[in-house]
């Protein structure tokens, strides 16, 4: 008998394992109107350079300098911030996650540049996983596409473990292809950098407050009011894995 109750027992154990490993993720509470904090995600950084082309900079170090500036556009629209990375050190993708899901009302938003063999590709693309994800990402790649002669590669889902984790809206930038010429020399120029980090930063406001709130600078500004947009895209990429 005693060695039947312990044969149960390890039984309904091992259902109870089997069936909290299967439980689905945590609804993701959308938030993309009414958080109070956006954590700032600074794709790859110390070991992991991510893409590394001779015609931009290394990824780790474009998508910390563009962070940076959306982090401290945001605080000065009075948004709180949390940064994942603040200089060039290795976060795994798991702490990350941990990060942004440490936060009881925020939206998450990653900073990367894209990548591809075939130099002539081009343009912006936004990623994301929940459907309470899909108006932040939608109005990211918007205000992107303002930028003058911008290739709309247009938003898409994607299993990256930072979106598919996360329990709060979550979008990935990829803010330009670094293999291709022109986007990779954009890259280097900071004033560039400047620009793109205007375009999340009055994303993230606007999709908070609702629009004409956001204030960018007079220098951006002027940036903008050059030339049209190009609608050009290019042929569709497989979207990276490290993410």
């Amino acid at each position: 008998m005693l060695r039947l109750i312990g044969s149960a027992l390890t039984i309904g154990s091992l259902i109870f394992i089997v069936a909290c490993a299967t439980t689905p993720n945590a609804a993701v509470k959308n938030t993309t109107k009414t958080f109070t904090t956006v954590v700032v995600d600074a794709g790859h950084g110390g070991k992991d350079n991510g893409a590394y082309r001779r015609y931009g900079p290394p990824e780790k170090m474009a998508t910390l300098d563009v962070a940076q500036r959306l982090e401290r556009k945001l605080r000065e629209s009075q948004i709180n911030t949390i940064m994942t990375r603040s200089s060039d050190v290795f976060i795994p993708l798991n702490d990350r996650v941990a990060i942004e899901n440490a936060q009881k009302s925020a939206i998450f938003v990653s900073i990367h540049f894209n990548d591809s063999r075939r130099r002539g590709i081009r343009g912006f693309e936004t990623y994301y996983h929940s459907s309470a994800s899909f108006d932040l990402a939608n109005q990211i790649q918007s205000k992107l596409m303002t930028i003058p002669h911008s290739a709309n590669r247009g938003i898409h889902t994607a299993n990256f473990r930072v979106l598919r984790l996360a329990t709060c809206p979550a979008a990935l930038v990829e803010c330009g292809f670094l293999s291709n010429r022109t986007e990779g020399n954009e890259a280097r120029d900071w004033e560039y950098r400047e620009l793109l980090a205007d375009r999340i930063a009055e994303a993230i406001v606007e999709q908070r407050y609702g629009p004409g709130v956001y204030r960018g600078s007079a220098q951006v500004a002027a940036q903008s009011q050059t030339q049209p947009t190009s609608a050009g895209t290019g042929a569709a990429a497989p979207p990276a894995t490290s993410r």
